[in-house]
């Protein structure tokens, strides 16, 4: 009996011995555990405060040294140098603010070309500013005129604006604008605004709608038409820039975007919300009906009218969007960033008609009946 109890006893102290090893390592693992999880708060918030720090340091990189400063610097940029040696030529000189964020910046732009030259900078200039004129190879001089191009202009207006501005013949103006020769360089310049769309055989004038709406400065008084088209077609690739991922999501192409953002952009008014706009647009193209959007006839008809009549609206024209389905051939004017973007987030609607009115105000319609109703309150009435 003794043996057995003896036995049964070691048997005890055995499980007893494996019981508190196992309690041991569950406290182990607990520990474990708490500290695992201890330092993965600990490392995704420093992770935070680097993300957000790095954040809020680009950001504050990415802009001027001094937007006041009128303080010239002088700056020579070697033969041969590399965009590192550029940027820290910059830096040093206290035009940037980072050279690191520079090279980066000008990565993501994919920009090149920099030309080598003593350049006049300021510590006022935007990184655009300061590529456009390293690109150029024209120093930072003070601005001798500026050339305003608003928002809904043809490239026949744009044309007359720029003769105005540099005392250059129309004509001779508009004739370079369309010739082959000098759009397939401007191509080969901004391949990523410029694609072969634009010399579609339908496509009136390739450059159409591409010469973005902005007020540009120039250091001489009669810049080359190179060099305004250049400053505009740079424009238009930053701001196209910034919608790229939308354009990716949404399966457009630059051509297309500006395009619908050309229409959007002759259709609204000051009152009107453009994304409502393209909501129409968007869902008559799904439904297989024609856009029916009036500037596209004037543009057939390559003239101006308060009122289009429907007589108007019988043009035999790729442009007419009466007589033919989907987007016309290209833009019909040049769109802003509204539109633009409008073009790439429409809202959420049923509607199919719209209506301006005389006081500026767009009016939506899910059915024909309805549109026809405001129609004859808002526009008959009026007669």
């Amino acid at each position: 009996m003794s043996d057995e109890k003896n036995i049964n006893d070691s048997k005890k102290e055995k499980k007893q011995m494996i019981a508190q090893k196992l309690i041991e390592q569950q406290k182990e693992a607990k520990v474990v555990r708490k500290i695992v999880f201890i330092t993965a708060i600990a490392a995704l918030l420093l992770i935070g405060a680097i993300g957000g720090g790095g954040y809020y340091y680009i950001k504050e990189a990415l802009k001027p040294i001094d937007v006041d400063s009128k303080k010239t610097i002088n700056v020579n940029i070697p033969i041969g140098s590399s965009t590192t040696g550029i940027g820290k030529i910059l830096e040093d000189n206290g035009v940037i603010r980072d050279a690191r964020v520079f090279k980066y910046y000008v990565k993501f732009k994919n920009e090149a070309g920099f030309m080598a030259g003593d350049y006049k900078m300021k510590p006022s200039m935007t990184l655009p500013e300061i590529i456009s004129s390293l690109k150029t190879g024209k120093v930072m001089q003070d601005v001798v005129m500026k050339i305003t191009i608003p928002e809904g202009k043809q490239l026949k207006q744009i044309a007359g604006i720029i003769a105005e501005k540099t005392q250059q013949d129309q004509e001779e103006i508009f004739k370079q604008l369309n010739d082959k020769e000098f759009v397939t360089k401007m191509m080969g310049k901004y391949p990523d605004v410029l694609t072969e769309d634009i010399f579609n055989e339908n496509v009136k004038y390739p450059l159409e709608g591409y010469l973005f709406p902005a007020t540009y400065p120039f250091y001489s008084e009669k810049p080359t038409v190179e060099e305004i088209v250049t400053v505009m077609l740079t424009k238009t690739k930053e701001v196209l820039g910034e919608f790229k991922s939308q354009m990716e999501e949404r399966e457009m192409t630059s051509h297309q975007v500006m395009t619908m953002a050309s229409l959007i952009e002759e259709e609204a008014t000051d009152k009107v919300d453009r994304d409502k706009i393209a909501s129409v647009f968007y869902n008559r193209i799904d439904t297989d009906m024609p856009l029916q959007t009036d500037p596209t006839v004037l543009y057939a008809h390559g003239e101006h009218k308060d009122r289009v009549l429907y007589k108007d609206l019988e043009i035999e024209d790729p442009y007419n969007t009466y007589v033919n389905k989907g987007l016309p051939p290209g833009p019909i004017a040049n769109p802003g960033v509204m539109s633009i973007e409008a073009a790439l987030a429409p809202a959420d609607t049923d509607d199919l008609y719209f209506l301006a009115t005389s006081t500026g105000d767009v009016l939506f319609s899910k059915t024909l009946v309805e549109h026809n109703r405001k129609k004859n309150e808002h526009i008959t009435s009026k007669k």
